[in-house]
């Protein structure tokens, strides 16, 4: 069916293939939406503070 190298190759390929998988799926579930929060709290903290600087002037 496969000679060696075309079996080490085929296990190279899933290997990627799998690593690839479980990165995007970490990624997508925890990176991003730790990215996406932080800058929604940033952008809400400097808007607040621009309200507080604006009504002490």
């Amino acid at each position: 069916m496969f000679e060696f190298d075309q079996y080490l190759g085929f296990l190279a390929f899933l290997t990627i293939l799998t690593i690839g998988f479980w990165l995007m799926i970490f990624l997508l579930t925890f990176v991003v939406p730790y990215w996406l929060i932080g800058n929604l709290r940033e952008m809400f903290k400097e808007r607040k503070e621009a309200k507080r600087a604006e009504r002490e002037q």
